[in-house]
């Protein structure tokens, strides 16, 4: 029994040790506009396995998206960042960002395009089982994937961390295929409580399989690690809501998708 023990100790720290997560850039198109994302992946894992996409928030593709893209590749799923504004084209401040993102808000119809664009994209992986695939967002981007569902795309299921939950097309619910769920700080001046409640109303008159989950104590942005600790200023990181949140993104999509993905 020892030496069977040992053995599989030894499996286990080789596997660790030839294990590497790789990033691939990406091209691609939607229209006549060029997107850049950025796929994500472990590349000691053989089989095909599910596939994440990642909708970025309201600064762009950065390296927060693709940090979250190398913790999902180490969970066993295959990530892919995508890119909604374009390529090269990145807010250079936060006014600049606000802009930027009111102008997807205000065409829900390019916004659909752009993040079905970079649905279809990681379906084509290689490395994809393009028949289980979900997606996750952080504020703009819990908004995009939202609406990625609404557009009736074939996602199992989306995830949006405080995102905005409000929609100009409530009744698009009726195309969702896939589960969703909305994970909220309770206390995000962004997302009032009556912005909540036609968003419940939305996905119960659909009949959506959906889950909404408020963090108490927490504000907008409460997994951004960049975004200051002083709730006062309605956007700010809470420890406990983002480990809490990533803890529920896992068992949401350990539930869609039973095998095909590991548990470290």
């Amino acid at each position: 029994m020892k030496t069977f023990l040992k053995f599989i100790g030894v499996c286990m720290a080789l596997h660790t040790s030839f294990a590497a997560i790789r990033t691939e850039t990406v091209e691609y198109k939607e229209g006549d506009t060029t997107l850049e994302g950025v796929l994500i992946y472990d590349d000691s894992i053989v089989n095909k396995r599910p596939g994440i996409l990642i909708a970025h928030q309201w600064k762009g593709l950065t390296d927060y998206e693709k940090k979250r893209g190398e913790m999902l590749a180490k969970l066993g799923y295959v990530a892919f960042a995508a890119d909604i504004y374009g390529k090269g084209t990145r807010p250079k401040d936060v006014q600049e960002a606000g802009e930027f993102a009111g102008r997807y808000k205000d065409d829900r119809e390019l916004l659909r395009k752009r993040v079905n664009a970079g649905f279809e994209q990681l379906k084509k992986s290689r490395f994809v089982d393009g028949q289980k695939i979900g997606a996750i967002g952080y504020c703009f981007g819990g908004t995009t994937v939202l609406e990625l569902a609404r557009s009736g795309a074939d996602v199992d299921g989306v995830v949006s961390f405080h995102g905005g939950l409000g929609t100009p097309t409530p009744d698009d619910a009726k195309n969702i295929k896939g589960k969703v769920l909305a994970l909220h700080g309770a206390d995000d001046p962004y997302v009032p409580p009556a912005e909540e409640q036609s968003f419940e109303e939305e996905m119960r008159k659909a009949k959506v399989d959906w889950q909404l989950v408020a963090y108490g104590n927490a504000v907008h942005s409460f997994t951004d690690w960049n975004a200051g600790s002083d709730n006062s200023k309605g956007a700010a990181y809470n420890e406990k809501a983002d480990k809490r949140s990533w803890e529920d993104m896992k068992d949401f999509f350990n539930e869609l998708f039973a095998s095909g993905t590991q548990s470290r």
